[in-house]
């Protein structure tokens, strides 16, 4: 489910509301339905370079390997 930031006009209060559709959230602080939604940051990845050491790169280069990063056996105490 979506969740939208919001401006109330009536009062400035900014707000998140989970909306579905094409509703109208009203403001929790005057209960006024004059709000305008807000562009907020979102994070996704898009498939851009992969950089070394970073928790994606480790995801991938470790996948379906026994072991972990720091031993080749797969029998140190780190690995599961």
């Amino acid at each position: 489910m979506p969740i939208y930031e919001y401006c109330c006009s009536a009062c400035s209060a900014e707000f998140e509301e989970i909306v579905l559709g094409k509703e109208t959230p009203c403001c929790p602080q005057c209960g006024s339905t004059a709000v305008t939604r807000l562009v907020s940051r979102s994070h996704f990845r898009t498939g851009g370079p992969i950089v070394k050491g970073s928790p994606s790169a480790n995801a991938i280069t470790t996948r379906g390997k026994s072991g972990c990063a720091s031993c080749a056996g797969g029998s140190c105490s780190t690995c599961h």
